[in-house]
Formats: C-alpha cells, sequence, structure tokens
C-alpha cells in the first residue's frame, strides 16, 4: 500500500520523500517509475522506527523538499500469533513498528509542516472488529485511532488535519504471491463477509488518502475512514 499511496500521490503532481528498509528489485522499480513522473522524489533507506534513521529521513526531506505538506504513516509490521504464544519480543517489536514509528515521523516532520498539512495514519479495520491471533497487531492500529484523536485536537490550532485511513483486506503482492489455490481460497473467504464481496485495491486506498490530503477535506480530522468494503 505504501508503494501505491507513493506513486498515486507523484502522479498526482506532488513532490515525494518516501523510505525503505531493505535494498531490493522492489525499490529498484520504485526509483525508475518515480523517475518517470513530474515532481523531485526522494527515496531513502531508512527505518521509520529508529529514532536516528527518522532524523536522517527527515533532515533529507528538508534539505531536498524544503517543507512537507501531507505526512503518511504506513509503516508497519505484523507476525499472527495466538494470545498464549504472543512473546514480549513480538508484542514490542509489533508496537514500535506500528505505533511508535508513526510517532517519531509526525513528532520530527512538525517543524516542516505549515497550517493547511495534513497527517495520515494507515490504520486497520481491525482495531475496530479484532482478530484473532493478532491482539497484538489490533492493539497498535486501535492506539493509532487514539493518537489520531488526540493529535488532531493539539494541532488543529496550527491549522494541522490528523487523520486515519482503516483498510480492510486489500490485494496487495501478498496476495499475489500465494500459490494459485491458496490466493482462490482467500478471495472466496474476503467475497463471504464483504458486502461488496471481493478485496479492496491498493488504488481505492491511494484515494482516500490522497482526498484526506487535499484542501477538499479541508474540514474533516480526527477521523477514521474506512475502506474494507463493510465487513
Amino acid at each position: 500500500m505504501g508503494r501505491g499511496i507513493v506513486l498515486a500521490a507523484a502522479r498526482a503532481g506532488a513532490s515525494v520523500a518516501t523510505c525503505y528498509r531493505t535494498p531490493g528489485d522492489a525499490v529498484t522499480s520504485l526509483e525508475h517509475e518515480l523517475a518517470g513522473t513530474p515532481g523531485k522524489h526522494l527515496v531513502v533507506r531508512a527505518d521509520a522506527s529508529d529514532p536516528d534513521d527518522v532524523e536522517r529521513l527527515l533532515a533529507a526531506c528538508a534539505s531536498s523538499l524544503g517543507g512537507l505538506d501531507a505526512v503518511v504513516n504506513n509503516a508497519g509490521d505484523y507476525r499472527p500469533l495466538p494470545y498464549a504464544e504472543l512473546t514480549d519480543t513480538v508484542w514490542a517489536a509489533t508496537l514500535q513498528s506500528n505505533v511508535t514509528a508513526a510517532h517519531l515521523i509526525t513528532r520530527g516532520a512538525l517543524p516542516l509542516l505549515s497550517p493547511g498539512a495534513s497527517i495520515v495514519h494507515i490504520g486497520s479495520t481491525v482495531a475496530f472488529i479484532g482478530m484473532a491471533g493478532g491482539v497484538h497487531y489490533t492493539t497498535a492500529k486501535a492506539a493509532l485511532v487514539g493518537m489520531t484523536r488526540s493529535l488532531a485536537r493539539e494541532l488543529g490550532p496550527l491549522g494541522i488535519r490528523v487523520n486515519t485511513v482503516s483498510p480492510g483486506r486489500i490485494a496487495t503482492e501478498a496476495l499475489d504471491a500465494l500459490p494459485a489455490a491458496d490466493a482462490e481460497r482467500q478471495r472466496a473467504t474476503v467475497a463471504s463477509f464483504t458486502a461488496l464481496g471481493r478485496f479492496g485495491t491498493v488504488d481505492e486506498v491511494a484515494r482516500v488518502v490522497l482526498f484526506l490530503t487535499g484542501e477538499h477535506a479541508a474540514y474533516i480530522t480526527g477521523q477514521s475512514i474506512h475502506v474494507d468494503g463493510c465487513v
């Protein structure tokens, strides 16, 4: 979803800065696609949950872009585990990657934001419906909802809006990587419990994120917008 949001913003005319943790073909192809869009784009190797990396990333944003009109916190990690098997290490890592990363990026980006700027957290529908085997992940995504509400109140007087986009089941490269039979079973399962009877697409999430960062959402703040096909 992060890749889709970055490319959607670039194709809409924005200059974008994004980061990645692990080099590879996905990074190379993203850089190539961004090079084919207008604007000045920045792709930095950085872990959004590491304070030193975040400081370096935001310094690069300030140097290259001067300021930021929008921040999208999409970094996160999830390893499904039954609650009885959930270790302290996995619990802490899940909160670090999903919540602390959003906190570090948001706090560090404040000096680069001006009135009219927008912050969007990528949450999850599971924060509202729960998920067996994902207590740690659900807790982290629920924390983003509370963070959004409080930040919206604190930053509102500065003219900065804060919202969460809560996707449901979205067809990403992880679905494509499954064996065909497994992927088909996943599609059938999702079709059985969503009102629209299908996975969402990355583009459908990206379009909502772009809406929230734009002027048409100028009076929307403190909200969690569900993009889940009605689960």
